[in-house]
């Protein structure tokens, strides 16, 4: 994510937690010239994603308050820990850093949890060819964090929004007529774009290839039926994409029919947080 609306981001994640006042326990519990160090720390196994954000957290607040804090990074996003690893120390106003706890690992967590499911699927796929994509199906206002954190697990990302790609599918094929129709227009309307179009039977399959689409989307298709429309798109040089309701348990079945990529709109909206832990030595 960029750094100005990462900064954003921070900021309206921890005015949800002072929206109220400010942190009344820490503040009733805690001098204002205590300092100590805190880290950020595994309590399972996965691969990070986020840390840059989490470190930047208490920067915020220090920098808002007038305070100094020194962090330092153990373990950076992309890399695969274990339960105890130290991710990061932070040392300062044991207030600031209380204050900051909780916005530092709901994203850190978030982030790592799909990093981790990501890499899971891609260490599913490895040695297949075939690569594992995200959706736009993201939690508002996370999507460009979020979609790094895909990266971050070996995964690729598809669309970032409406605007950079066009992708056809069943309601626009509806409106326009026919899919046909629907490739036509788009690349009337905006012929530079890249042109994706999800096709539901091996007929809508035969007729988008013959249409010129150079990717499809084969939507809810069984192993055996990707086969089938394999058959018209890699003579055809278009590439697929298998997509609708495929686990983790058959992504290699599904792999083995030579399909290049499989849509996962599960690594974005419903991947478990990783649980990261946050130690304080005051």
């Amino acid at each position: 994510m960029r750094v100005p609306e990462a900064t954003e981001l921070i900021r309206a994640t921890l005015a949800e937690d002072l929206a109220y006042g400010p942190d009344v326990t820490t503040l009733a519990t805690i001098p204002a010239d205590q300092h100590g160090t805190a880290s950020i720390v595994a309590r399972e196994a996965g691969t990070l994603a986020g840390v840059p954000i989490a470190a930047a957290v208490p920067r915020i607040l220090a920098d808002d308050t007038g305070v100094d804090v020194q962090i330092t990074v153990h373990a950076g996003d992309g890399n695969r820990v274990g339960a105890g690893t130290p991710v990061l120390t932070v040392e300062g106003p044991v207030q600031t850093l209380l204050t900051a706890e909780r916005t530092m690992l709901n994203l850190v967590s978030q982030l790592s949890g799909v990093a981790t499911h990501t890499a899971r699927w891609v260490e599913a796929l490895e040695g297949t060819g075939t690569r594992v994509r995200d959706t736009r199906k993201t939690i508002p206002g996370l999507r460009e964090l979020q979609k790094y954190a895909v990266r971050c697990g070996g995964g690729v990302n598809h669309r970032m929004g409406l605007g950079d790609a066009a992708l056809i599918k069943d309601n626009h094929v509806a409106a326009a007529g026919s899919i046909t129709a629907a490739i036509d227009a788009v690349r009337a309307y905006a012929p530079e774009t890249p042109l994706e179009v999800e096709c539901d039977t091996v007929d809508q399959v035969r007729e988008a290839v013959d249409a010129g689409a150079t990717l499809i989307l084969l939507d809810n298709m069984s192993p055996a039926t990707i086969r089938e429309a394999l058959a018209f798109t890699q003579p055809a040089g278009v590439a697929t994409e298998a997509s609708g309701g495929i686990t983790l348990e058959r992504a290699a079945e599904y792999a083995a029919t030579g399909v290049d990529y499989i849509a996962v709109g599960a690594l974005t909206h419903s991947s478990p947080v990783l649980d990261l832990g946050f130690d304080l030595q005051a």
